[in-house]
Protein backbone atom coordinates (compact mmCIF):
# COMPACT_ATOMS: atom_id res chain seq x y z
CA UNK A 1 0.00 0.00 0.00
CA UNK A 2 1.54 3.31 -1.08
CA UNK A 3 0.73 6.91 -0.22
CA UNK A 4 -0.91 7.22 -3.67
CA UNK A 5 -3.49 4.58 -2.75
CA UNK A 6 -4.34 5.01 0.93
CA UNK A 7 -6.32 2.28 2.62
CA UNK A 8 -10.06 3.10 2.65
CA UNK A 9 -12.09 3.37 5.83
CA UNK A 10 -14.15 0.16 6.11
CA UNK A 11 -17.89 0.33 5.71
CA UNK A 12 -20.26 -0.19 8.60
CA UNK A 13 -21.39 -3.77 7.99
CA UNK A 14 -25.02 -2.86 8.55
CA UNK A 15 -24.74 -0.44 5.60
CA UNK A 16 -23.25 -2.87 3.11
CA UNK A 17 -26.57 -4.23 1.71
CA UNK A 18 -27.77 -0.67 1.11
CA UNK A 19 -24.51 0.21 -0.63
CA UNK A 20 -24.90 -2.80 -2.91
CA UNK A 21 -28.47 -1.73 -3.69
CA UNK A 22 -27.31 1.84 -4.42
CA UNK A 23 -24.63 0.64 -6.83
CA UNK A 24 -27.04 -1.74 -8.57
CA UNK A 25 -29.88 0.75 -8.93
CA UNK A 26 -28.20 4.14 -9.32
CA UNK A 27 -24.68 3.48 -10.57
CA UNK A 28 -25.00 0.40 -12.75
CA UNK A 29 -23.53 2.39 -15.68
CA UNK A 30 -20.07 3.84 -14.90
CA UNK A 31 -20.24 7.62 -15.26
CA UNK A 32 -17.78 8.76 -17.90
CA UNK A 33 -17.93 11.59 -20.44
CA UNK A 34 -19.34 9.28 -23.10
CA UNK A 35 -22.00 7.74 -20.78
CA UNK A 36 -23.58 10.91 -19.35
CA UNK A 37 -26.58 10.72 -21.69
CA UNK A 38 -26.98 6.99 -21.06
CA UNK A 39 -26.93 7.63 -17.32
CA UNK A 40 -29.55 10.37 -17.70
CA UNK A 41 -31.83 7.96 -19.53
CA UNK A 42 -31.34 5.43 -16.75
CA UNK A 43 -32.08 8.07 -14.08
CA UNK A 44 -35.37 8.80 -15.82
CA UNK A 45 -36.43 5.21 -15.10
CA UNK A 46 -35.68 5.33 -11.37
CA UNK A 47 -37.17 8.72 -10.38
CA UNK A 48 -40.86 8.24 -9.56
CA UNK A 49 -43.26 10.80 -11.06
CA UNK A 50 -44.33 13.48 -8.60
CA UNK A 51 -47.87 12.10 -8.70
CA UNK A 52 -46.59 8.81 -7.26
CA UNK A 53 -44.39 10.55 -4.71
CA UNK A 54 -47.30 12.51 -3.19
CA UNK A 55 -50.01 9.85 -3.56
CA UNK A 56 -52.10 9.58 -0.40
CA UNK A 57 -50.18 12.30 1.43
CA UNK A 58 -51.61 15.60 2.74
CA UNK A 59 -49.69 17.76 0.28
CA UNK A 60 -50.43 19.61 -2.94
CA UNK A 61 -48.01 20.49 -5.70
CA UNK A 62 -47.84 22.69 -8.76
CA UNK A 63 -45.32 23.42 -11.48
CA UNK A 64 -44.29 27.00 -12.19
CA UNK A 65 -42.00 28.63 -14.74
CA UNK A 66 -40.09 31.55 -13.24
CA UNK A 67 -37.58 34.11 -14.51
CA UNK A 68 -34.07 32.76 -14.82
CA UNK A 69 -30.82 34.66 -14.31
CA UNK A 70 -30.37 37.78 -16.42
CA UNK A 71 -29.88 36.78 -20.05
CA UNK A 72 -30.56 33.10 -19.33
CA UNK A 73 -33.57 30.86 -19.97
CA UNK A 74 -36.54 30.64 -17.62
CA UNK A 75 -36.39 28.09 -14.83
CA UNK A 76 -38.99 25.43 -14.03
CA UNK A 77 -39.81 24.81 -10.37
CA UNK A 78 -42.26 22.64 -8.47
CA UNK A 79 -43.92 24.04 -5.37
CA UNK A 80 -44.91 21.54 -2.67
CA UNK A 81 -47.24 22.66 0.12
CA UNK A 82 -49.15 21.03 2.94
CA UNK A 83 -52.89 20.91 2.41
CA UNK A 84 -53.31 22.83 5.66
CA UNK A 85 -51.22 25.65 7.06
CA UNK A 86 -48.95 24.60 9.93
CA UNK A 87 -49.13 25.82 13.48
CA UNK A 88 -46.55 28.58 13.79
CA UNK A 89 -43.53 27.76 15.90
CA UNK A 90 -41.88 29.97 18.52
CA UNK A 91 -41.05 33.44 17.20
CA UNK A 92 -42.47 32.54 13.78
CA UNK A 93 -44.75 34.74 11.72
CA UNK A 94 -48.34 33.75 12.59
CA UNK A 95 -49.83 31.48 9.96
CA UNK A 96 -46.62 31.44 7.90
CA UNK A 97 -44.72 28.28 7.06
CA UNK A 98 -40.97 27.77 6.85
CA UNK A 99 -39.67 27.62 3.28
CA UNK A 100 -37.15 25.13 1.90
CA UNK A 101 -35.44 25.53 -1.47
CA UNK A 102 -34.55 21.97 -2.49
CA UNK A 103 -31.70 21.33 -4.93
CA UNK A 104 -31.29 17.85 -6.39
CA UNK A 105 -28.10 15.82 -6.67
CA UNK A 106 -26.57 14.05 -9.65
CA UNK A 107 -23.18 15.68 -10.04
CA UNK A 108 -24.76 18.62 -11.92
CA UNK A 109 -24.82 16.29 -14.93
CA UNK A 110 -27.72 13.97 -14.05
CA UNK A 111 -31.23 14.04 -12.62
CA UNK A 112 -34.21 16.34 -12.50
CA UNK A 113 -35.85 18.37 -9.76
CA UNK A 114 -38.00 15.34 -8.95
CA UNK A 115 -34.88 13.49 -7.79
CA UNK A 116 -34.94 15.72 -4.71
CA UNK A 117 -38.65 16.23 -4.04
CA UNK A 118 -38.85 13.38 -1.54
CA UNK A 119 -37.22 15.55 1.14
CA UNK A 120 -39.61 18.44 0.45
CA UNK A 121 -42.64 16.15 0.63
CA UNK A 122 -41.43 14.65 3.90
CA UNK A 123 -40.86 18.08 5.46
CA UNK A 124 -44.25 19.33 4.25
CA UNK A 125 -45.96 16.34 5.88
CA UNK A 126 -44.03 16.45 9.16
CA UNK A 127 -43.54 20.17 9.66
CA UNK A 128 -45.83 21.99 7.27
CA UNK A 129 -43.00 23.51 5.26
CA UNK A 130 -43.43 24.94 1.78
CA UNK A 131 -40.83 23.55 -0.60
CA UNK A 132 -39.58 24.69 -3.99
CA UNK A 133 -37.65 22.23 -6.15
CA UNK A 134 -35.58 23.83 -8.91
CA UNK A 135 -34.79 22.46 -12.39
CA UNK A 136 -31.33 23.87 -12.98
CA UNK A 137 -29.30 23.61 -16.17
CA UNK A 138 -27.07 20.56 -16.44
CA UNK A 139 -23.52 20.22 -17.68
CA UNK A 140 -21.77 19.87 -20.06
CA UNK A 141 -24.55 21.55 -22.08
CA UNK A 142 -24.48 24.63 -19.81
CA UNK A 143 -20.68 24.92 -19.91
CA UNK A 144 -20.70 27.92 -22.25
CA UNK A 145 -23.25 29.91 -20.27
CA UNK A 146 -21.66 32.77 -18.31
CA UNK A 147 -18.77 32.25 -15.92
CA UNK A 148 -17.54 28.65 -16.29
CA UNK A 149 -19.37 26.23 -14.03
CA UNK A 150 -21.83 28.72 -12.55
CA UNK A 151 -24.96 28.26 -14.69
CA UNK A 152 -26.63 25.75 -12.36
CA UNK A 153 -25.87 27.80 -9.26
CA UNK A 154 -27.24 30.93 -10.92
CA UNK A 155 -30.47 29.08 -11.74
CA UNK A 156 -30.78 27.98 -8.12
CA UNK A 157 -30.12 31.51 -6.89
CA UNK A 158 -32.80 32.84 -9.26
CA UNK A 159 -35.20 30.34 -7.68
CA UNK A 160 -34.27 31.60 -4.21
CA UNK A 161 -34.95 35.20 -5.23
CA UNK A 162 -38.31 34.20 -6.69
CA UNK A 163 -39.17 32.17 -3.58
CA UNK A 164 -38.37 35.07 -1.25
CA UNK A 165 -40.18 37.54 -3.51
CA UNK A 166 -43.34 35.38 -3.50
CA UNK A 167 -43.29 34.54 0.20
CA UNK A 168 -46.62 36.28 0.82
CA UNK A 169 -48.34 34.43 -2.02
CA UNK A 170 -46.92 31.09 -0.88
CA UNK A 171 -47.68 31.65 2.80
CA UNK A 172 -44.01 31.50 3.76
CA UNK A 173 -42.21 33.23 6.61
CA UNK A 174 -39.32 35.04 4.85
CA UNK A 175 -37.26 34.85 8.04
CA UNK A 176 -37.35 31.05 7.91
CA UNK A 177 -36.00 30.29 4.44
CA UNK A 178 -33.58 27.39 4.12
CA UNK A 179 -31.56 26.04 1.19
CA UNK A 180 -31.01 22.29 1.18
CA UNK A 181 -29.46 19.65 -1.02
CA UNK A 182 -27.47 16.44 -1.12
CA UNK A 183 -24.29 15.68 -3.08
CA UNK A 184 -24.22 18.13 -6.01
CA UNK A 185 -27.33 19.67 -4.44
CA UNK A 186 -25.32 20.22 -1.27
CA UNK A 187 -22.57 21.95 -3.21
CA UNK A 188 -25.11 24.09 -5.04
CA UNK A 189 -26.75 24.97 -1.72
CA UNK A 190 -23.37 26.26 -0.55
CA UNK A 191 -23.06 28.25 -3.80
CA UNK A 192 -26.50 29.79 -3.25
CA UNK A 193 -25.54 30.80 0.29
CA UNK A 194 -22.38 32.49 -1.03
CA UNK A 195 -24.32 34.28 -3.76
CA UNK A 196 -26.99 35.49 -1.31
CA UNK A 197 -24.28 36.86 0.99
CA UNK A 198 -22.25 38.54 -1.75
CA UNK A 199 -25.25 40.06 -3.55
CA UNK A 200 -27.05 41.11 -0.38
CA UNK A 201 -29.88 38.86 -1.47
CA UNK A 202 -32.54 36.96 0.49
CA UNK A 203 -31.57 36.27 4.07
CA UNK A 204 -31.24 32.54 4.68
CA UNK A 205 -31.98 30.93 8.03
CA UNK A 206 -29.61 28.09 7.18
CA UNK A 207 -27.90 25.94 4.60
CA UNK A 208 -28.24 22.16 4.78
CA UNK A 209 -25.24 20.63 3.02
CA UNK A 210 -25.74 16.88 2.91
CA UNK A 211 -22.61 15.06 1.63
CA UNK A 212 -21.77 18.20 -0.39
CA UNK A 213 -19.77 18.30 -3.62
CA UNK A 214 -17.59 21.34 -2.99
CA UNK A 215 -14.11 21.06 -4.53
CA UNK A 216 -13.22 20.54 -8.18
CA UNK A 217 -9.64 19.53 -7.36
CA UNK A 218 -10.67 16.06 -6.13
CA UNK A 219 -7.24 15.59 -4.54
CA UNK A 220 -7.95 14.88 -0.87
CA UNK A 221 -7.00 11.71 0.97
CA UNK A 222 -10.64 10.62 1.03
CA UNK A 223 -10.97 11.08 -2.74
CA UNK A 224 -7.99 8.78 -3.25
CA UNK A 225 -9.32 6.26 -0.74
CA UNK A 226 -12.47 5.80 -2.83
CA UNK A 227 -10.92 5.66 -6.27
CA UNK A 228 -12.75 2.85 -8.05
CA UNK A 229 -14.78 1.72 -5.05
CA UNK A 230 -17.95 2.85 -3.31
CA UNK A 231 -20.83 5.11 -4.22
CA UNK A 232 -19.90 8.17 -6.30
CA UNK A 233 -16.21 7.29 -6.47
CA UNK A 234 -13.31 9.50 -7.52
CA UNK A 235 -13.81 8.63 -11.20
CA UNK A 236 -17.46 9.72 -11.20
CA UNK A 237 -16.40 12.90 -9.45
CA UNK A 238 -13.73 13.60 -12.07
CA UNK A 239 -16.24 13.06 -14.87
CA UNK A 240 -18.69 15.51 -13.32
CA UNK A 241 -16.16 18.25 -12.57
CA UNK A 242 -14.67 17.95 -16.08
CA UNK A 243 -18.16 18.44 -17.52
CA UNK A 244 -18.87 21.39 -15.21
CA UNK A 245 -15.61 23.32 -15.61
CA UNK A 246 -13.90 22.07 -18.74
CA UNK A 247 -10.48 23.61 -19.35
CA UNK A 248 -10.51 25.87 -16.27
CA UNK A 249 -10.85 22.98 -13.85
CA UNK A 250 -8.01 22.90 -11.34
CA UNK A 251 -6.85 26.42 -12.18
CA UNK A 252 -7.12 29.68 -10.28
CA UNK A 253 -9.89 30.73 -12.69
CA UNK A 254 -12.46 28.50 -10.96
CA UNK A 255 -15.24 30.58 -9.42
CA UNK A 256 -16.29 29.93 -5.81
CA UNK A 257 -19.86 29.99 -7.11
CA UNK A 258 -18.95 26.88 -9.13
CA UNK A 259 -16.81 25.17 -6.47
CA UNK A 260 -17.53 26.67 -3.03
CA UNK A 261 -14.31 25.27 -1.55
CA UNK A 262 -12.54 27.90 -3.68
CA UNK A 263 -14.12 30.74 -1.69
CA UNK A 264 -11.42 32.60 0.22
CA UNK A 265 -13.85 34.12 2.71
CA UNK A 266 -16.48 31.99 4.45
CA UNK A 267 -17.53 34.64 6.93
CA UNK A 268 -21.05 36.02 7.18
CA UNK A 269 -22.77 32.86 5.96
CA UNK A 270 -26.01 31.43 7.35
CA UNK A 271 -25.71 28.55 9.84
CA UNK A 272 -24.57 25.40 8.09
CA UNK A 273 -25.42 21.77 8.71
CA UNK A 274 -22.78 19.59 7.08
CA UNK A 275 -23.24 15.83 6.98
CA UNK A 276 -20.89 13.31 5.40
CA UNK A 277 -19.82 9.70 5.71
CA UNK A 278 -16.32 8.73 6.81
CA UNK A 279 -16.17 6.22 3.93
CA UNK A 280 -16.73 8.47 0.93
CA UNK A 281 -14.98 10.84 -1.46
CA UNK A 282 -16.45 14.05 -0.01
CA UNK A 283 -15.40 13.47 3.63
CA UNK A 284 -12.29 15.65 3.71
CA UNK A 285 -13.63 18.60 1.72
CA UNK A 286 -16.76 18.68 3.91
CA UNK A 287 -14.68 18.66 7.10
CA UNK A 288 -12.44 21.40 5.70
CA UNK A 289 -15.44 23.57 4.75
CA UNK A 290 -16.86 23.36 8.27
CA UNK A 291 -13.45 24.08 9.79
CA UNK A 292 -13.04 27.18 7.64
CA UNK A 293 -16.50 28.46 8.60
CA UNK A 294 -15.60 28.05 12.28
CA UNK A 295 -12.32 29.89 11.69
CA UNK A 296 -14.32 33.01 10.74
CA UNK A 297 -16.50 32.79 13.85
CA UNK A 298 -19.35 31.36 11.81
CA UNK A 299 -21.87 28.65 12.70
CA UNK A 300 -21.48 25.11 11.36
CA UNK A 301 -22.68 21.81 12.72
CA UNK A 302 -20.57 18.98 11.30
CA UNK A 303 -21.43 15.29 11.47
CA UNK A 304 -19.08 12.62 10.07
CA UNK A 305 -20.79 9.25 10.33
CA UNK A 306 -18.54 6.26 10.86
CA UNK A 307 -18.29 3.73 8.05
CA UNK A 308 -20.95 5.52 6.02
CA UNK A 309 -21.00 5.59 2.20
CA UNK A 310 -22.22 8.44 0.02
CA UNK A 311 -26.01 8.72 0.36
CA UNK A 312 -26.18 6.09 3.11
CA UNK A 313 -29.21 7.39 4.99
CA UNK A 314 -31.41 7.16 1.91
CA UNK A 315 -30.51 3.59 0.97
CA UNK A 316 -29.94 2.18 4.46
CA UNK A 317 -32.56 4.12 6.47
CA UNK A 318 -33.03 1.48 9.17
CA UNK A 319 -29.35 1.09 10.06
CA UNK A 320 -28.37 2.43 13.48
CA UNK A 321 -25.94 4.98 12.01
CA UNK A 322 -28.59 6.14 9.51
CA UNK A 323 -31.14 6.68 12.27
CA UNK A 324 -28.54 8.72 14.14
CA UNK A 325 -27.94 10.82 11.02
CA UNK A 326 -31.65 11.41 10.44
CA UNK A 327 -32.14 12.38 14.10
CA UNK A 328 -29.21 14.82 14.00
CA UNK A 329 -30.46 16.43 10.80
CA UNK A 330 -33.97 16.69 12.20
CA UNK A 331 -32.69 18.29 15.41
CA UNK A 332 -30.83 20.96 13.44
CA UNK A 333 -33.84 21.68 11.22
CA UNK A 334 -36.11 22.10 14.23
CA UNK A 335 -33.71 24.57 15.83
CA UNK A 336 -32.87 26.61 12.73
CA UNK A 337 -36.45 26.82 11.45
CA UNK A 338 -37.84 27.36 14.99
CA UNK A 339 -40.30 24.51 14.68
CA UNK A 340 -42.64 23.75 17.54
Amino acid sequence: MTDATPRPVPYDRELEPGLAAFLDLVERIPLRAHTILENRAHFATIIPPIQEQVAGLPVVWEDRVIPGPEGAPEVSVTVIRPTELPTAGPAAAPGRAPGVLGIHGGGQVLGTRFFGTGELIDLAVRYGTVGVAVEYRLFPEAAGDGVPGTASGEDCYAALEWFAGHADELGVDPDRLLVSGASAGGGLSASVALLARDRCGPRLAGQLLNTPMLDDRNDTVSSRQYDGIGAWDRNNNDTAWDAILGAVRGTDAVSPYAAPARARDLSGLPPAYIEVGSAEVFRDEAVDYATRIWATGGEAELHVFSGAYHGFSGFSPDAIVSRAALDARDSWLRRVLRLS
